[in-house]
């Protein structure tokens, strides 16, 4: 079983920034795809990053590239999302999730593991 805990979100204006993190309680963290989703009050859950499972690859949604990184720390069995220029429309609630697989996942159906989420606000 894999437990997830984020941390990191609240509130920020405009242009701002903020780094999430995740924590997984899994000795074998390094086996897998690590990923980050939101969701927007009546959204569906869209993804927003994805990671392999030694950080060599790396995938983001259009809507991310160029404001988002994702990024991991195997010896801390902890993946991170460093987000940069915010947006108000980045206002939603994060979830961290992971997968069994050395391949890279991009879709809400591929991950069997979530985190109870971190909520992210970001004003205008």
């Amino acid at each position: 079983q894999v437990q997830l805990v984020e941390s990191g979100g609240g509130l920020v204006q405009a242009g701002g920034s903020l780094r999430l993190a995740c924590a997984a309680s899994v000795r074998t963290f390094r086996a897998y795809c690590m990923g980050w989703f939101r969701q927007a009050p009546g959204k569906e859950r869209e993804f927003v990053a994805a990671i392999n499972w030694n950080g060599d690859s790396t995938a983001y949604a259009d809507s991310v590239k160029g404001r988002f990184t994702i990024s991991r720390d195997n010896a801390k069995s902890t993946v991170y999302l460093q987000m940069n220029s915010l947006k108000p429309e980045d206002t939603a609630v994060y979830y961290c999730a992971a997968d069994r697989t050395f391949a890279l996942r991009s879709t809400v159906y591929e991950y069997g593991y979530w985190g109870q989420g971190t909520q992210v606000t970001v004003s205008s």
